[in-house]
């Protein structure tokens, strides 16, 4: 066995569906490569999904549940320590390898040395994409994601794997190549080796529902506080302190019985809403459902994006 391919899932067997298809249109030798499905959780018709495939004799995959959730960085390392193969591949159950990647990514791998490999993301869009689109899309230019990654398995055992107090999909991949590069082992760019990642659709608002993974940029941060300054500095920016300080300053000067001072900060937040709205929406989708979803999530952002960040510095000690 040359390379186990490890993909994390939790009930989205459509989306794993189309990954597993070009899997299976790889130009590799299909009793060379293993795909191994980890469902964060019993997840039957993922299951049934993976059965299928291994039904069809076309691939060598297998269904790993996961007990309970405990997010995908639990589920990369139950898959890596399972695999047979020399070479460990990532990828994620929305992605799309191209037909080439496995082969690939074992021409430069098989190489018995300690070395990493992160490939190129690519992430088709619109002419004018959504905020969520557009944020997808700096996948592209990120420099090591688990979404296209690969390593021989020494490397996994070296670093321990993933921290799976990464209970979200945030910050676990930065995490591993921190540790990677702390171990002194190579980590090479690889954009031969192409993954396609399509946005999936996003229900509406869930940029408010994003801000909670931002808890775990205070566990990068507390683990690599030199790596993390000089390479992410990811923060809640001053106009977010400036939205919540105005608002509720407002109330509170309106509360007292100080109309012109609550008219003052009403009218400091809602300069400060009106920018951050426009910004968002600066090259971005106009259709007027985005527009307001832009007005409202701007007004929400701030309180829980401070919320998380603090909430984060002190769970995890920052």
């Amino acid at each position: 066995m040359k390379i186990s391919v490890v993909i994390p899932t939790y009930k989205r067997p459509l989306l794993l569906m189309e990954c597993i298809k070009s899997l299976a249109r790889q130009h590799f030798d299909k009793d060379a490569f293993e795909v191994l499905v980890v469902s964060d959780g019993p997840d039957l018709l993922t299951k049934q999904v993976v059965v299928s495939w291994k039904h069809t004799g076309l691939l060598d995959i297998e269904y790993i549940p996961l007990p309970e959730k405990r997010g995908p960085a639990a589920a990369r390392n139950a898959g890596w320590r399972l695999a047979s193969g020399e070479v460990i591949a990532f990828t994620d159950d929305d992605c799309l390898p191209d037909e080439r990647w496995l082969e690939t990514i074992w021409e430069h791998a098989y190489i018995p040395r300690a070395c990493a490999y992160a490939g190129r993301i690519l992430v088709p869009l619109p002419d004018t994409p959504t905020d969520f689109e557009w944020n997808t899309s700096r996948l592209e230019t990120a420099e090591f994601v688990t979404a296209n990654c690969a390593c021989p398995r020494k490397v996994l055992e070296t670093t321990g794997g993933f921290d799976e107090r990464y209970s979200m999909a945030w910050r676990e991949d930065s995490d591993l190549e921190f540790s990677i590069l702390d171990k002194q082992i190579p980590l090479e760019s690889l954009p031969e080796a192409v993954v396609v990642h399509p946005v999936r659709k996003a229900p509406w608002g869930v940029s408010m529902r994003e801000q909670k993974k931002t808890m775990f940029n205070a566990l990068l941060q507390h683990k690599f506080p030199e790596r993390y300054r000089k390479s992410i500095r990811e923060a809640p920016p001053w106009y977010y302190y400036g939205m919540i300080v105005s608002a509720l300053g407002g109330i509170a000067a309106l509360i007292a019985g100080l109309p012109v001072m609550a008219a003052v900060l009403a009218s400091v937040w809602l300069v400060l809403w009106m920018g951050m709205a426009a910004a968002r929406l600066r090259s971005r989708s106009h259709r007027l459902s985005h527009v307001l979803e832009m007005f409202v999530t701007s007004a929400c952002i701030p309180f829980l994006s401070v919320y998380w960040h603090w909430y984060g510095q002190w769970k995890f000690r920052a």
